[in-house]
């Protein structure tokens, strides 16, 4: 990975990128499938592969299952299920996507922030990321709080208001690896301007 090509940031060029975790920071997609398979059984559903679970990898993650089902599953299916896929995650090592560091201390030399927000349950969130020894790249660390099976549209005009770019005219890059992240890249244009911050 070529770092050279960030040159120093002006207030003027100064970006501040937003970080996913699981599948961008966090190397688990091997984890991730492994989990889904772990629940699909009891649910009735047949084991997937990488393939399958990128192609049709959604949020909320219920409507996830039910495009692997064929049916939508009941509310206690859905916290049986997201207690059982946790529970396996939490048993894998954490391990960082190569070149992640190297990009996130040029980013950081250059002068640009950086911060992680994440669907990931905040207090496994803060312990894996210092498990990584990566918290100090991060001016702020923001997992979910509330219950699972949400979208990050939501979060991310929050994470940007809790970081002061609501008086600010930052240039903010979202960085994901799913559809999804796809999609909150869309709609962070309105949150942007619900939190008065320049997005590109």
């Amino acid at each position: 990975m070529n770092t050279t090509l960030f040159t120093a940031a002006t207030p003027a060029t100064r970006m501040h990128v937003v970080w996913d975790w699981n599948g961008t920071v966090k190397d688990d997609l091997d984890d991730h499938v492994s989990a889904l398979n772990a629940t699909l059984p009891a649910l009735g559903g047949e084991t997937v592969d990488h393939e399958t679970y990128r192609t049709k990898h959604t949020a909320p993650i219920p409507n996830f299952y039910a495009r692997l089902l064929g049916r939508t599953i009941t509310e206690q299916e859905w916290i049986s299920s997201d207690n059982a896929f946790l529970a396996h995650l939490r048993a894998q090592p954490v391990r960082v996507r190569e070149g992640a560091i190297e990009l996130m201390t040029a980013l950081r030399e250059a002068g640009h922030t950086q911060s992680l927000l994440s669907l990931c349950p905040h207090k496994t969130l803060v312990r894996e990321v210092e498990q990584a020894g990566i918290g100090h790249f991060f001016d702020r660390v923001e997992g979910r709080t509330g219950p699972s099976g949400g979208t990050k549209a939501a979060p991310l005009a929050t994470h940007l208001e809790a970081l002061g770019l609501a008086d600010q005219a930052h240039r903010v890059l979202l960085v994901g690896d799913t559809l999804t992240d796809a999609v909150v890249l869309g709609l962070r244009l309105a949150a942007a301007r619900r939190a008065h911050a320049a997005c590109v």
